[in-house]
């Protein structure tokens, strides 16, 4: 014996207790075709199972069917008959309390909540209780529910599905609305959880149910009224979305994308009653379509049963073909008399459509599911074993084992929770002519494959809302660009943002970047911030204005150095060039020479050894044009002394000790170098920090005390050589050279002084024109000084250009 529990009818009338006296019966109303189809299903299992020789022999099935009209209440009430009969027993009868249950199994119902009471009173019976339309996630739970089965897949993996479908489709900006009932609630958990994981974020999630006052339901209207959200995922009930369509519809509530759960996305009847076109371009999850043969027939050959033993058969009959088993008067009038013989063939309405066809295989599953675990109980071959005791438990373990093939080639069995493989077919509404829907299979969903290949959507035309061919757009904010980032908008849900352009030097090379990524140091991010590009090297180079102006400003120098050098060697025996030491002329003119040229080592990109040889060679070279400069003066101051009677000074200074000194002073600027270089050389160096979109290619100083020291070391001859120049600045007038010395001294000292400040406020390759500046003028300084003057009397005036006039002996000048 099979116990069925159906809603055959879709609410009841709602009374409050007064709890002043017994409650009278629950009343059922609104009476729901799909109940007495999956009825319809029921009997076509089970007299296929009697009339069959291979499953259960001998046996015959028989069933107990019962109205629980969706209610908890009457669910607890009818199992609890099923379980234990419907005899009402005095508390004191003697009557046994450990009688064989009434059924073997239950099957049916399609409530997940009503499940949830029923499955708690058969638990502990061992009772199999078997559903095709609970799919509440927390019916899996065998410690909770250890005898419920069922051949619909869990929500545990259709909430998933729907999530990775909205998400599939870029809409991170969705509402829900949610039956109120384990069904919806707990799908709905699990979806949000799942969607927040991928990013999705929901306006707003509603609970309704159909019994709901009207000022629920405008609430629900009002918040979807005000929404910025352009898709709703509908986890309801048909039943429930059965009545929100109708409230929709009385406020023209269209215009939105829903996505639907497998509860109604199939229900023709709902597609029905979508005058308004509100659910147009639907697209949701649906179970795979399916074919049991000689169903259709079985069903459309219904005929009624004994009217006065049956009165809910006999009000299908009569809701079925709107006639009356007896005449009766009514605010309509009379009806015409229902005869027993009408053509169920005849009628279009929510029976005889077969859009329900998958969720009717998913009873005639569980229905020999019961049969194949029966079979294995009692042992049957061609015959069955009648006299094994039928114990509920036992049952309940081969039924969850079973494993079998229905007539169409379909596997059937259950996992540890007692649920079937989830696989699910993806329908779009597609309205066609007529205003009729067409359900059509887009895409797959089988949550045995791995995560990412589970949804398949195939390459087929959507029909989205409102008729659109293209993909609804529903976000809080449109996605980042790359070369910004996302910035959350204050007391909004992380979908909710504002993107931000990357600062200079970031990048963000991808859509909705939450964070910008720095380039490398190398690197500086171009004006759409989503690349980074190599940053531009500057260095003085000899192709640009500056440095080419410089080289050639060196090359005239090392030039005119040259040219002074030829007229001193050509008239090197004349008074003018030998009264002062020619040799040191000569020598000076050489570190003029390389004064000039080692600006060039200035210029060109920084290298290892340019690095260490343009400092070094700098310091070295002015320290040899100074020191001979010093040797000058001092052979000024000399001459002008040894020309006093009885003195004997120049043997003290003569053209030996003026080269020892010379090379004195320098040798002490090389042996500063050389520590330079072998404590901490000057390098080529990255500078990064100046400039932020380029490089600046320089010649770290590595030590500064070694630079500083150089420096410091000519600035300190420069000076002594100034004083001593000074000192001898009163000499005759026709020995004019301390007085150019000095002059060229104050030059030289007042382009380095102004050089510190400028080379340390100068950036990047500025700063190494600033000392090539330094090094040009200072050495203009001592050739124009020192050697032009001379030039223009060798050149210019020769007749002063004799030892008499030299020594200041001349005689008068005649007019």
């Amino acid at each position: 014996m099979l116990g069925g529990i159906f809603s055959f009818h879709s609410s009841w009338d709602y009374r409050k207790d007064t709890y002043t006296h017994k409650p009278l019966p629950l009343q059922c109303i609104s009476l729901n075709f799909r109940g007495f189809q999956y009825l319809q299903v029921m009997l076509f299992a089970i007299e296929e199972i009697n009339n069959s020789s291979d499953l259960l022999p001998g046996i015959s099935l028989g069933y107990k069917i019962y109205d629980v009209c969706g209610s908890i209440a009457r669910g607890v009430r009818v199992t609890l008959a099923l379980a234990n009969g419907n005899e009402v027993v005095s508390a004191f009868s003697e009557a046994s309390c450990t009688r064989p249950a009434q059924v073997q199994a239950i099957v049916g119902e399609t409530y997940s909540s009503t499940w949830m009471a029923m499955a708690t009173v058969t638990g502990p019976f061992n009772i199999p209780s078997i559903s095709h339309f609970a799919t509440c996630a927390c019916l899996s739970d065998k410690t909770k529910y250890p005898s419920f089965l069922r051949t619909i897949p869990s929500d545990y993996y259709q909430s998933r599905a729907l999530a990775q479908l909205v998400k599939h489709f870029g809409w991170t900006w969705v509402g829900a609305i949610r039956t109120n009932d384990d069904y919806g609630n707990n799908g709905m958990a699990t979806f949000t959880e799942v969607a927040q994981q991928l990013g999705i974020c929901l306006e707003y999630s509603v609970p309704f149910f159909r019994t709901d006052p009207p000022e629920k339901m405008q609430w629900i209207i009002d918040i979807v009224k005000a929404s910025t959200a352009k898709v709703i995922v509908a986890f309801l009930t048909n039943a429930d979305m059965e009545v929100l369509i109708h409230k929709f519809s009385h406020h023209n509530l269209t215009g939105f994308q829903w996505v639907g759960s497998e509860a109604w996305i199939s229900d023709s009847q709902i597609a029905a009653i979508n005058k308004h076109h509100i659910l147009d371009g639907a697209i949701g999850l649906a179970i795979p379509k399916a074919h049991v043969s000689g169903l259709r027939e079985f069903m459309m050959d219904v005929k009624p049963l004994n009217t006065s033993s049956n009165e809910l058969f006999a009000e299908f009959w009569e809701t079925l073909f709107s006639c009356k088993f007896k005449q009766s008067k009514s605010s309509a009038g009379i009806q015409r008399e229902c005869t027993g013989h009408e053509d169920v063939t005849g009628v279009q309405n929510s029976f005889t459509d077969m859009s329900l066809m998958p969720i009717f295989y998913n009873v005639y599953k569980g229905v020999y599911a019961v049969a194949h675990g029966l079979h294995s109980v009692l042992s049957c071959n061609k015959t069955c074993n009648n006299t094994v005791q039928l114990d509920p438990f036992k049952i309940l373990q081969h039924t969850k084992k079973v494993y079998f093939q229905t007539k169409e080639g379909d596997e059937v069995y259950f996992n540890e929770n007692g649920d079937p493989p989830a696989k699910y077919e993806i329908i779009n509404w597609q309205p066609t002519e007529n205003d009729i829907v067409d359900f059509v299979i887009v895409g797959l969903h089988d949550a045995s494959l791995p995560a990412d290949k589970q949804l398949i959507l195939q390459n087929k035309s959507l029909i989205w809302a409102q008729n659109s061919q293209q993909v609804p757009l529903s976000v809080c904010s449109e996605e980042c660009p790359a070369g910004t980032r996302k910035v959350l908008q204050k007391g909004k849900p992380v979908c909710c943002y504002d993107c931000l352009r990357c600062a200079e030097g970031e990048i963000s090379n991808m859509t909705d970047s939450i964070t910008c990524v720095r380039c490398h140091p190398e690197f500086w991010s171009n004006e759409r911030r989503d690349a980074c590009v190599q940053k531009e090297a500057e260095f003085l180079s000899y192709e640009e204005i500056m440095g080419a102006l410089l080289t050639a400003a060196s090359l005239f120098g090392t030039c005119i150095t040259a040219v002074v050098a030829f007229i001193f060697f050509r008239y090197r025996k004349t008074p003018i060039v030998r009264a002062n030491n020619s040799e040191l002329s000569f020598l000076l003119l050489f570190s003029l020479t390389l004064c000039f040229l080692c600006s060039l080592t200035f210029i060109g990109r920084p290298s290892e050894w340019s690095c260490m040889l343009r400092h070094t060679a700098f310091g070295i070279t002015f320290v040899l044009c100074i020191s001979c400069v010093l040797g000058k003066t001092i052979v000024v101051l000399m001459a002008f002394r040894a020309t006093l009677p009885g003195s004997n000074v120049m043997k003290w200074f003569g053209p030996t000790q003026q080269k020892f000194s010379v090379l004195g002073f320098t040798l002490i600027q090389v042996i500063i170098c050389i520590l330079w270089l072998t404590i901490s050389p000057p390098f080529p160096y990255k500078n990064f920090k100046d400039f932020k979109d380029k490089i600046i290619l320089e010649c770290a100083l590595g030590s500064a005390v070694g630079f500083w020291a150089v420096l410091g070391y000519i600035g300190l001859l420069a000076i002594l050589c100034f004083i001593l120049a000074f000192l001898a600045r009163k000499l005759p007038d026709n020995f004019n050279e301390a007085k150019f010395i000095t002059f060229s001294m104050l030059i030289f000292c007042a382009v380095w002084i102004t050089f510190i400040p400028a080379y340390v406020s100068s950036p990047g390759k500025f700063s190494v024109a600033v000392e090539i500046f330094a090094i040009l003028a200072s050495s203009f300084g001592l050739l124009i000084c020192i050697f032009i003057p001379k030039c223009h009397i060798i050149l210019l005036k020769p007749e002063k250009n004799t030892k008499k006039n030299m020594m200041g002996k001349e005689g008068p000048k005649s007019l």
